[in-house]
């Protein structure tokens, strides 16, 4: 199917949709109209669908449809279905629309951490340019374990939660300058590259790893997602398509507050590995086990249950007259 020359087709069609679905008052004629409108336009929704999946004429059609079915039936929605929905089916299709994004990111940030990693731990002169020597080892040999037990297990976990929410944040707020988020990505991974070579550079690269696995797998993860999303909405308003700018930072927006969602529990989640398990003796495998399990569930949401929701049509636009579109054709 050509969707641009079959839009075109029904172009006209549905700007009468949108507004008989706009207007306040009814007589007989407009009302079935409206109803007629409604019923083509559910078909001609359910061909795209079939043929292109949620393609941007889908989404701009799934709109319309909903508006005009709430004209006609002013269903209110339960609010346990709307939370229902929102855990279940739009956070998790958020999260997949932007998953090989989220894999490019952390590419880019293993790259980056990696190559600084190198550079600090075989180059001396830039060990010496970082700070003093036996600071340094100080660092490496005490204060970097030390960090993790500086504060009670709650204060801690408290403290890790607010900073990554923060990093989080920044990314999402600021997305749609597509250069703060390349900046927080490339200043995190500076970061975590420079403590790995000067781990490395007093042999304790393996403290290093032990240390971070337990709790930076999903914690790390989130924050690649949290730039994956502030992207997707700079290319939204830089590529958006078939659909005006404005459509697509409201309707990518609008995903991008249930990406949120996941990462708040995501980043929980991973604050309370960091306040309490990192700092525990317990057998290493047992420790980066736990992390390793919170990373595949959060893993599991992306890509298992947001494949199952995209493939059922949702989006993960919070929209409820999108919504309402979807449930109606699924129907």
């Amino acid at each position: 199917m050509d969707l641009d020359a079959y839009s075109h087709a029904h172009d006209a069609e549905w700007r009468r949709l949108d507004e008989l679905s706009r207007q306040r008052r009814f007589d007989g004629r407009d009302a079935d109209e409206l109803i007629d409108g409604y019923q083509a336009g559910a078909t001609q929704l359910s061909q795209i669908t079939t043929a292109a999946g949620q393609a941007p004429q889908a989404a701009r059609l799934s709109v319309l449809l909903s508006r005009a079915r709430l004209r006609f039936t002013g269903a209110a929605a339960d609010p346990v279905a709307q939370f229902s929905h929102y855990a279940t089916r739009a956070v998790p299709a958020a999260l997949y629309g932007i998953r090989y994004l989220s894999l490019a990111v952390m590419a880019i940030f293993v790259a980056i951490a990696a190559a600084y990693a190198v550079w600090v731990a075989t180059n001396p002169d830039v060990v010496a340019a970082i700070g003093d020597y036996e600071q340094l080892r100080v660092y490496a040999e005490q204060e970097f374990v030390d960090y993790y037990r500086e504060s009670s297990e709650g204060v801690f976990a408290t403290q890790v939660f607010t900073n990554n929410a923060w990093i989080a944040a920044q990314c999402v707020a600021f997305g749609i300058t597509g250069l703060w988020p390349a900046f927080v990505l490339f200043q995190n991974a500076q970061g975590v590259g420079i403590s790995a070579g000067i781990m490395a550079e007093f042999d304790r690269l393996d403290v290093f790893f032990l240390s971070i696995l337990p709790h930076g797998q999903l914690e790390l993860y989130a924050v690649f997602v949290a730039c994956a999303a502030g992207l997707r909405i700079f290319w939204a308003w830089v590529a958006p398509g078939a659909r005006t700018r404005i459509q697509a930072l409201a309707e990518d927006g609008r995903a991008l507050f249930a990406t949120v969602g996941g990462l708040v529990v995501a980043l929980l989640v991973s604050g309370v590995i960091e306040g309490v398990v990192t700092r525990q003796e317990w057998p290493d495998v047992i420790r980066i086990g736990i992390g390793t399990v919170a990373l595949a569930w959060f893993l599991w949401v992306q890509w298992g249950l947001g494949r199952r929701a995209a493939l059922a049509g949702e989006t993960g636009d919070l929209d409820p007259i999108s919504r309402g579109a979807r449930v109606v054709v699924a129907d």
